[in-house]
């Protein structure tokens, strides 16, 4: 048979998009069919029933015995919400900025004019429990502690555990950002202190953006006694009120609720301790591809959302970036702020699994060899069967000797 020349087969004419981000994450479909329903009304009991049924789920899920509450808006929101619903301005608080995401921490308490102490850790490093626990203990004020469960920015995890020991023993509340962590790494958040809790839909959850959720402690519910921050939409007090009757304080997103309905079931039947294994396996088998094709890693505490991987020497990020969208239609993330073009992102959450990574480590390779640098084709693809084989094939029995 006859060769195709390859100036008339110059790339591949038929390719699907897949969304390899931390955010949005590909949607599952069970999920996406489930929006078309969404001629709801928002003030009937058929409304009620699923309204009742997703915050059921949703606090099975995570876990806890704190409020849950769903609002419509971004992570974002979640965030500005355990912000002004809790403290007044001028209280004097803690937070943890190692990212761009902590960063946002830091602008979120400008905006509402907070006393912030900020604990900050280099790029790629984390803030270690160790300063959180010596800050309580220096300044007996301070009202609350704000971090990142999972920086996404640079592909790093924080101990929120050890920090949730620190601040239990004072009267602060610890505020956790956990949108990229719910999902990717274990969160006892009843046992760990962990008080206000932030999720958002378009990560671990497989839906997209626009649904933020908060677990709210009763020490949270008591600080938010004396809070005098003024709010209207994002009022917590107003929608723990109408969940016990099955309704949101303001027009719901009843497409986006369908859809998160669908993926608590998925979660629910396969279970959150598996969810949040896939995701580790997943980021595992990542990092030990790239350190085979001879990349280094960025982060010295490593995420199970992402990971941020340097590009080769002399190599801007965003060249592997356009390659990826270019020659395989796929899309994953460059650094954010001063770590754009020294820095690229694989996501590890969502409906995303094996054959994901198999497809983007293979087209990492070849998009490296189409730039300059030479690694074996299926070095990196073999560090991520090994991984999965490890543990999910069964250990072949030893053969007998006769």
């Amino acid at each position: 048979m006859a060769r195709i020349p390859a100036v008339l087969f110059p790339t591949m004419y038929i390719k699907k998009q897949r969304l390899l981000t931390p955010g949005p994450t590909p949607l599952l479909p069970a999920a996406l069919h489930a929006m078309m329903g969404s001629d709801i009304h928002h003030r009937t009991e058929d409304f009620r029933k699923l309204y009742k049924q997703i915050l059921s789920d949703l606090k099975e899920v995570l876990n806890t015995s704190s409020d849950v509450l769903v609002l419509v808006a971004s992570g974002s929101g979640g965030l500005e919400a355990a912000t002004q619903n809790f403290f007044t301005s001028g209280d004097e608080v803690l937070v943890c900025s190692a990212g761009k995401f902590g960063e946002r921490w830091v602008e979120i308490m400008k905006a509402w004019g907070m006393r912030a102490t900020v604990l900050s850790a280099p790029y790629g490093e984390a803030v270690q429990p160790e300063a959180v626990e010596k800050a309580l203990h220096e300044n007996k004020n301070i009202k609350g502690v704000f971090v990142q469960a999972s920086e996404t920015s640079t592909g790093t995890e924080h101990d929120v555990k050890r920090m949730g020991e620190a601040v239990k023993k004072t009267g602060a509340i610890f505020v956790v950002d956990a949108i990229t962590g719910i999902g990717t790494m274990p969160l006892d958040i009843d046992r760990w202190g962990l008080d206000v809790v932030v999720g958002g839909s378009q990560k671990a959850f497989m839906i997209p953006p626009g649904l933020a959720f908060v677990t709210i402690s009763p020490k949270a519910w008591q600080l938010a006694e004396s809070s005098k921050a003024p709010r209207f939409y994002f009022d917590l007090k107003k929608e723990r009120k109408n969940a016990l009757n099955g309704e949101s304080a303001w027009t719901p997103n009843t497409a986006l609720l369908l859809a998160f309905a669908e993926a608590l079931k998925y979660i629910k039947n396969i279970g959150m301790d598996k969810l949040v294994a896939n995701a580790q396996l997943l980021a595992q088998a990542t990092r030990e591809a790239m350190q085979a094709l001879g990349l280094e890693l960025f982060s010295s505490a490593p995420a199970s959302s992402v990971t941020a991987v340097r590009p080769p020497a002399g190599m801007d990020s965003g060249v592997i970036i356009k390659e990826f969208r270019s020659h395989f239609n796929a899309i994953i993330t460059n650094g954010q702020g001063s770590m754009k073009g020294q820095i690229f992102r694989l996501a590890h959450l969502g409906y995303f699994d094996f054959h994901d990574l198999f497809a983007i480590v293979a087209e990492l390779e070849i998009i490296l060899n189409a730039n300059g640098c030479a690694v074996p084709y299926g070095k990196g693809v073999a560090a991520v069967q090994n991984a999965y084989a490890a543990v999910a094939l069964p250990k072949p029995e030893p053969v007998a000797v006769s």
